[in-house]
């Protein structure tokens, strides 16, 4: 027999699925204007495959000019070639380990001196081990931190700057699902993750308390992809199956707009808190509303 609770829930996820279909259904309907992107210079970090790479992709026709950062020098110039053929204008690729610091400040000015200031940062990159909590050794721990994490807060400090001084820009964190709920083996991951989640939230508070609402920040929290990432890593206990790979850049690529954003799947805000109205966190799932996609 089915408790009181357990009917509640239920319900509830019966009503989350009639809404998303019906929000899908009306954007099938209604397609929300395509957003130009023409002026503005795009950095994607982890650009050289996977998620990263198809980002750059959808960006290619829209006019933006692309900045490509990844330690894999061969995947990058790939992804400059493919985005080059797919109409992009102007790409420069840049060898960045993003989990050195001094290395992700010293690219970041080359890229001002030789690009210009970032509009729109997409951190994207990102390392997963897949291990048990007592199997994962200090550094590798440590690694998925300075990657994950850490890289995050670097390039927003080297970036955020400009964007504050005209009040524009576009901060778009790539974070997980395993950031909103822990996954088996996935503890370096999840923490990882968690802390970019909690970093950007108190992030566009301040920027909101700074009267800065002109830059717009967003949480991407996809599940797992099947990427080159996740290629190796079969989870035992987790929530959700694999997302396709073209599906989620092409809603990245599309972030805006509120309008763009639900496509992605479910979002949450905070009405109460104004301090968090620019934050959007996306569960990019592979559900009923990606067959109007």
């Amino acid at each position: 027999m089915l408790n009181f609770r357990s009917i509640l829930k239920i319900l509830q996820f019966l009503k989350l699925l009639i809404f998303l279909f019906l929000e899908n259904l009306i954007f099938l309907i209604f397609p929300p204007r395509k957003k130009s992107f023409a002026g503005e210079i795009v950095l994607i970090t982890g650009s050289a495959n996977g998620v990263g790479r198809q980002i750059a992709l959808n960006f290619a026709p829209l006019g933006a000019t692309l900045v490509l950062w990844d330690i894999d020098d061969e995947g990058n110039k790939e992804t400059c070639r493919l985005a080059q053929k797919n109409g992009a204008k102007r790409v420069f690729a840049y060898h960045c380990d993003c989990s050195n610091r001094e290395e992700v400040y010293e690219q970041a000015d080359k890229v001002r001196k030789e690009v210009g200031d970032v509009t729109v940062l997409i951190n994207n990159g990102g390392v997963l081990l897949g291990k048990k909590f007592c199997d994962i050794p200090d550094a590798d721990f440590e690694k998925t931190l300075r990657v994950n994490f850490l890289s995050q807060v670097w390039t927003c400090k080297a970036f955020l700057p400009a964007m504050m001084t005209c009040n524009r820009g576009y901060l778009v964190s790539t974070a997980s699902a395993s950031g909103l709920l822990g996954v088996y083996r996935m503890s370096d991951y999840a923490g990882s993750k968690y802390a970019v989640i909690g970093m950007m939230e108190a992030l566009a508070s301040e920027l909101y308390h700074a009267g800065k609402q002109g830059i717009k920040t967003t949480i991407i929290c996809p599940s797992f992809i099947n990427t080159e990432l996740a290629e190796d890593f079969q989870p035992q206990r987790c929530v959700e199956g694999r997302i396709i790979m073209h599906r989620t850049a092409h809603s990245i690529a599309r972030l805006g707009s509120l309008q763009c954003c639900s496509h992605c799947g479910h979002q949450l805000r905070w009405g109460q808190s104004r301090a968090c109205t620019n934050v959007i966190k996306i569960h990019t799932v592979q559900s009923v509303f990606n067959l109007f996609w």
